[in-house]
């Protein structure tokens, strides 16, 4: 045990010993303000230093043997960017490459910054297409790097011609927060050696792996003086876009980013209404734990989405995530909702409406999405019909034990939606059903008056697409996501206080697939445990420790990675542990 720490483990006893109650919503409000809790540069830093490496621990890409053609397409560095337009690039097809069939195609986003910096969310875009969501590291006076390689194989009819790159990253810089982002995106096209599909039989867009015929951008257009996502501010808003599908589309998927953000962005921590108004915070409405997301096509409910929670590089405490950074922080997860039952419907030539809200929401939350279109290249025009919706009403119950500022809260949910339709192609009559179970429980304990949080939460998903082809098609995903979080806050004076912060985090899915071209199976285990102990001083971090672990394992059809990694709060990696055995 080195000399910092015990130093730092007697100030946490001498705040314990001293420390005086604050109220429930003083803890709130502390979360809020957390990931703006940026660290004084100590005077012994070595400013010569070379930049700390920052990651998000992930499965690596599974490349071709054949050597890539790199496109660097833009350079910038983001300094006072908010409130502006996106910083936009020409993007065109890759000339320099013997092949223009790519078996993969890798986006790399690299960026270094340094001095004082909030996290910040970004998001890149390729004709209105949204290919990266993500939220930058928080910087060290020494500099820091961090690379996002994201496979975007799935958008490649967006490269076949020339588009226009969108990237937004709103950043303020001033004599307090110093830190500008240095950002480089390159796209990486590997070559195919003849393991991509030849051709596009029907029924590849339903197991064979090939990639949209057209992806259509379900965002704003440019040019906003922000992202191209919609801004969703309250429960009763509704971001909404209107769109054209192809009379000969036969297949079609909606990928759906989602993030939350300023009064939002820790929502599953918020008590119930009625504990505010029992304890005279009724000017603070929190709309409770429960979120979701509801995605409607003419008015018609096709899916939802019960986001898991990222935790960004300056939530709850900055301390947590050095050098490891929090699960799905650098590069947000998509979600998919099958909508080809509603295909017939949308093959009339005509406009439709895509909208999405957000039950219980406070500002603000920042949705678009992304349409997947496969195409009948034998057929001018397929039709097709919704046969059967079932919209089960969200079903949410509330149960709460408090007396005074402590208590405990129970919050839980269900929903299920069912979709059904057939589409009459050249491939013949496909019949198509999605089904989304959803199931949420949320468990919330405030003590010692106030100053005490504890919250445990899991939200559960099962997935499935059915398809009648010559031979059945069926597509399963189930996850599991779940948070715990201790925190316990602790006022020494009116300027100082103490952050204790506890927190598990996990993303647990497994998928299998199965078609006329085999069978599939996938497991993702993706667990972080982080601690920290922070000492505040005039909201800023004036010293502290912290220690994040993390146990990653990914195994589909044979093929199997792990890496066990653990770091403390001085950006040191205390162990690094990979392997590719399946044992």
């Amino acid at each position: 045990m080195n000399n910092y720490f015990v130093f730092f483990i007697l100030i946490f006893l001498s705040y314990f010993l001293l420390h005086h109650s604050i109220a429930a919503t003083n803890l709130h409000k502390n979360k809020q303000l957390t990931s703006d809790f940026l660290p004084e540069p100590p005077t012994s830093f070595n400013y010569t230093s070379p930049p700390t490496e920052y990651f998000e621990v992930t499965a690596p890409i599974e490349l071709p043997k054949t050597k890539p053609c790199s496109q660097h397409i833009l350079h910038h560095d983001f300094g006072f960017t908010y409130g502006h337009p996106p910083v936009l690039a020409n993007y065109t097809p890759p000339s320099h490459c013997p092949s223009h069939i790519f078996s993969k195609i890798v986006l790399e986003w690299k960026a270094t910054c340094k001095g004082r910096q909030f996290d910040r969310i970004f998001g890149v875009w390729l004709g209105g297409v949204e290919l990266l969501r993500s939220c930058t590291a928080e910087p060290r006076p020494t500099g820091i790097v961090w690379t996002v390689q994201k496979d975007v194989t799935r958008y490649h009819s967006l490269f076949s011609s020339p588009q226009t790159l969108a990237v937004f990253l709103g950043n303020i810089v001033d004599q307090n927060y110093t830190g500008v982002y240095h950002v480089d995106v390159t796209i990486r096209f590997y070559p195919s050696n003849g393991d991509a599909p030849k051709s596009k039989v029907g029924a590849l867009a339903f197991g064979g792996g090939v990639p949209a015929d057209l992806v259509l951008p379900i965002s704003k257009n440019l040019p906003p003086n922000d992202g191209l996502w919609f801004r969703i501010e309250n429960s009763t808003d509704e971001g909404v876009k209107e769109f054209q599908v192809p009379q000969n589309a036969y297949r079609a998927v909606l990928e759906v980013y989602v993030s939350f953000h300023e009064r939002d962005e820790f929502w599953y921590t918020n008590p119930p209404d009625e504990y505010l108004v029992a304890n005279n915070f009724s000017d603070v409405p929190l709309r409770g734990s429960f979120r979701e997301v509801v995605v409607a096509i003419d008015g018609n409910v096709v899916g939802a989405v019960w986001p898991f929670t990222v935790i960004y590089t300056g939530g709850f405490n900055s301390l947590l995530w050095k050098s490891i950074s929090g699960i799905g922080s650098f590069d947000l997860p998509s979600y998919d909702i099958e909508v080809t039952p509603f295909l017939g419907t949308l093959l009339d030539g005509k406009t439709h409406l895509v909208g999405f809200s957000v039950t219980n929401a406070l500002n603000v939350w920042f949705i678009n999405a992304n349409l997947h279109l496969w195409l009948d290249g034998k057929s001018i025009k397929t039709e097709g019909r919704l046969v059967d919706l079932v919209d089960k009403p969200l079903a949410v119950s509330t149960v709460s034990d408090f007396e005074g500022v402590d208590g405990s809260f129970w919050t839980s949910s269900k929903r299920s939606i069912f979709s059904s339709g057939w589409i009459r192609s050249s491939y013949g009559n496909i019949t198509t059903s999605f089904v989304q179970d959803f199931a949420y429980n949320n468990s919330m304990v405030i003590r010692e008056n106030g100053p005490q949080q504890i919250m445990n939460q899991t939200i559960l998903y099962n997935g499935s697409v059915h398809a009648n082809l010559p031979s059945p098609f069926v597509d399963d995903t189930y996850r599991n996501f779940s948070l715990y979080m201790d925190r316990y806050m602790v006022d020494k004076d009116v300027n100082t206080s103490l952050d204790v912060s506890n927190i598990t985090l996990g993303f647990d899915e497994n998928k299998s697939r199965s078609s006329a071209f085999g069978v599939s199976n996938g497991a993702l285990k993706n667990v972080q445990l982080a601690k920290a102990v922070t000492v505040i001083k005039e909201k800023l971090v004036d010293g502290g420790f912290g220690k994040t672990q993390q146990d990653y394992s990914y195994t589909i059809d044979g093929y199997c990675y792990s890496r066990k990694v653990g770091s403390i709060s001085n950006d040191t990696i205390l162990y690094d542990k990979v392997s590719y055995s399946c044992n």
